[in-house]
């Protein structure tokens, strides 16, 4: 099942989170779909006859907050694009909130690494394989 079509989160500030989500997406092989003064979107889009696809929208929202408890999971390729989702976002303005790694008390092949964006959201990019 692939449950999800579209997901979109808040960040007050746009401009400051751009180049995290622009950073870690690209990793992650979700191409840029449309760029606003109010929004950022990645990923492919539905359509007709064609729905296994899905996408992130960023939206910028002055009364957004972080919550401790939004957390958004991301499928990678390979454990090599977990690890570079995580050193990427390092990079681009994100903070660390759990390194590259096996999460064996999920599944024994459960690998992932988590990043706070700029404002506090958390992100996790999993592999669910050995190879």
């Amino acid at each position: 099942m692939n449950l999800l079509d579209h997901l979109s989160i808040t960040v007050r500030d746009l401009s400051a989170c751009a180049p995290f989500y622009k950073a870690v997406m690209a990793v992650l092989g979700a191409p840029l779909v449309y760029e606003r003064e109010d929004a950022i979107g990645f990923g492919e889009r539905n359509r007709a006859h064609d729905d296994g696809h899905s996408y992130l929208s960023v939206f910028q929202s002055p009364a957004a907050a972080p919550d401790p408890r939004r957390h958004v999971c991301l499928r990678a390729a390979s454990r090599a694009q977990v690890e570079a989702f995580h050193a990427g976002g390092l990079a681009a303005g994100g903070s660390d909130a759990g390194a590259p790694g096996s999460r064996t008390h999920y599944h024994p092949e459960y690998y992932a690494a988590f990043l706070f964006d700029p404002e506090g959201n958390k992100l996790e990019a999993v592999f669910h394989r050995t190879a």
